[in-house]
C-alpha cells in the first residue's frame, strides 16, 4: 500500500516562503508523475504543479516563476519550494503519485495572511 505523507505547512505573510514535502514509502521511480494539488475552501481541487519520472516539470499559470517543484529519490521525497506567497495560494496542499493507480497524501494546510 502505498502511502503519502505532506509537510512543511504552516501560516506565512504575503511575500514569504514555505517548502512543502511529500514522502512516499517506497521509490518514487515507481510512479509515472508526482504533482502537487491545492483546494482553497469552497473550491475545486486545482493542480499546482507536476514532475515526472524523467525530471519534466509543468507549473499551472498561477505559480509559475514563484513555485518550483523537485525530487530526491535517494530520499523518496518530492517538494514543492513556494516563494513570494500570496493570500490567493492559501488551500490545502494535496501530494498525489500514480502509475495504473492514484494515491492521495492527506493533506498540509499553508495559510498566507495579508
Amino acid at each position: 500500500q502505498v502511502q503519502l505523507v505532506e509537510s512543511g505547512g504552516g501560516l506565512v505573510q504575503a511575500g514569504g516562503s514555505l517548502t512543502l514535502s511529500c514522502l512516499a514509502s517506497g521509490n518514487i521511480f515507481r510512479f509515472n508523475a508526482m504533482r502537487w494539488y491545492r483546494q482553497a475552501p469552497g473550491k475545486q481541487r486545482e493542480l499546482v504543479a507536476t514532475i515526472t519520472s524523467g525530471g519534466y516539470t509543468n507549473y499551472a499559470d498561477s505559480v509559475k516563476g514563484r513555485f518550483t517543484i523537485s525530487r530526491n529519490n535517494a530520499k523518496n521525497t518530492v517538494y514543492l519550494q513556494m516563494n513570494s506567497l500570496k493570500p490567493e495560494d492559501t488551500a490545502i496542499y494535496y501530494c498525489n503519485a500514480n502509475n495504473a493507480n492514484n494515491y492521495w497524501g492527506q493533506g498540509t494546510q499553508v495559510t498566507v495572511s495579508s
